[in-house]
Parts: structure tokens; sequence; C-alpha cells
């Protein structure tokens, strides 16, 4: 049912947020990433404490796709 939208102020739509006003079916907001992480990454806790004397992160990807994020619905 279709409706009157007074004045909207948008401060700020992450990468791959939506902003809508009006009718809609669907909406599908995707997104992808790739992350790379060393040893001790990813540590959540109270008092952690991590050594590491030697830590490399191989970073080298030789293709250049990965996997799509195509036909997600």
């Amino acid at each position: 049912m279709p409706g009157f939208v007074g004045a909207v102020q948008i401060i700020s739509i992450s990468g791959s947020g939506i902003f809508n006003v009006g009718d809609v079916f669907q909406l599908h907001p995707v997104s992808s990433s790739k992350v790379f992480a060393g040893a001790g990454s990813f540590n959540t806790g109270d008092e952690i404490t991590v050594t590491n004397h030697y830590s490399a992160t191989n970073t080298y990807d030789n293709d250049t796709l990965d996997q799509g994020i195509m036909f997600t619905l």
C-alpha cells in the first residue's frame, strides 16, 4: 500500500547496504571479501598472551577469480 514519507536524512550506508523508500518485492544485499590472517590473529578474550617468534602469512593468490556471488537469490 502506498504511503507518504517525510524528510529523510541518510548519514551513511555500508558497502553492502540497501536504502529503499517505496514498494519493493525482494531485496538481496550481497558482498564478499577475502581475509589473510597470520598466527595469533582473531583472538578474543581477556588477558590473551600470544608469542610468535616467526610468523609469515602467504598472501600469494595466483588465480584471478575466486568463487563468485552471482545468482544468489
